[in-house]
């Protein structure tokens, strides 16, 4: 035998060698035993008006109905799956009568859709979804194909309201509880908006000047000061010391709630604003002591009173 005859006889041996694994790996492949509930991945072969057929490399090739395709009651099952296209589904029967693999691509969705969720959950992954409707308490939002419900107490950084206002809108949420069970999801978009909210009051405050004199209304009254909210939408707070260069027992004697008053930016430490009408006033003071404060919110001694001498 010659050399050329040699090395032919060695390439035939080895290509026959190559095909006969891989006969047997598909072969093994294709006994592979296949039960109800599992999620196989097959290639569209074959399509009609009311099936699919997929080649599922195993011993038996697939078909799914028309109502295991989709949710959706005007699904074109010509018009949505091509010849080639890739399809993962649920095995819901082992045999339809003539050796196929039943299988429904709507059930594979949906496990794969909870399977998603709980890792949403699980990582408070943030998801924008429309509000598609306002119902008694919250608002609904599809979130991988499921049905979400948004508490009004969730809805935003604060109870909501007037729940219409917000049908339409398109808002980040997180995914908080699921029961696959009860077929339940409950979103919320509060922890995302207070954090959006924290974020630009920082960066708000951050660029407050120190030394600025501003407006401000008086909005709460407390026994260690008064908060003010000022001409930029931004609250800080007038301690008691603050208030005046005499001495002032409590918040109330001088100052009530909706009162229109000047103050100076003390201090932005931690983002919070500090405050002081005292600082605005100018001059000299004796530490004289206002009149005590009456319960119900009014003032023994007003506020003109108070100030009345000073020199600004």
């Amino acid at each position: 035998m010659s050399e050329t005859e040699i090395r032919e006889t060695a390439e035939t041996a080895e290509e026959k060698t190559e095909t006969m694994e891989d006969y047997v790996a598909e072969l093994e492949a294709s006994f592979k035993r296949v039960c109800t509930g599992d999620i196989m991945t097959g290639t569209v072969i074959g399509v009609s008006d009311t099936q699919v057929l997929l080649d599922l490399k195993s011993y038996a090739e697939g078909v799914i109905d028309k109502e295991n395709l989709s949710n959706d009651p005007d699904f074109n099952i010509k018009e949505e799956i091509h010849l080639g296209d890739e399809i993962t589904a649920t095995v819901i029967r082992t045999d339809d009568g003539d050796g196929n693999l039943v299988l429904s691509r709507k059930e594979a969705n949906d496990r794969m859709a909870w399977e998603k969720l709980r890792t949403m959950m699980e990582e408070r992954t943030i998801v924008e979804v429309t509000i598609s409707e306002i119902v008694n308490g919250g608002a609904v939002a599809k979130i991988e194909g499921q049905r979400g419900f948004i508490p009004a107490s969730r809805l935003d950084a604060s109870y909501v309201e007037n729940l219409d206002e917000w049908n339409g809108r398109r808002i980040p949420v997180t995914v908080v509880e699921i029961d696959e069970g009860k077929k339940r999801v409950i979103l919320s978009g509060r922890e995302v908006a207070r954090q959006k909210r924290d974020e630009e009051k920082k960066s708000r405050i951050a660029r407050c000047e120190v030394g600025a004199i501003m407006d401000g209304t008086v909005e709460t009254i407390k026994p260690y000061g008064a908060f003010v909210t000022l001409e930029n939408g931004l609250s800080g707070l007038v301690h008691v010391s603050q208030i005046s260069k005499k001495r002032v027992s409590h918040p109330g004697a001088v100052l009530k709630e909706g009162q229109k008053v000047k103050v100076k930016i003390l201090s932005t430490q931690d983002n919070k604003l500090s405050l002081s009408m005292k600082e605005v006033e100018g001059g000299e003071a004796p530490e004289e002591e206002v009149s005590e404060y009456r319960g119900g919110g009014e003032a023994t001694t007003s506020l003109a009173d108070l100030f009345k001498g000073l020199k600004f």
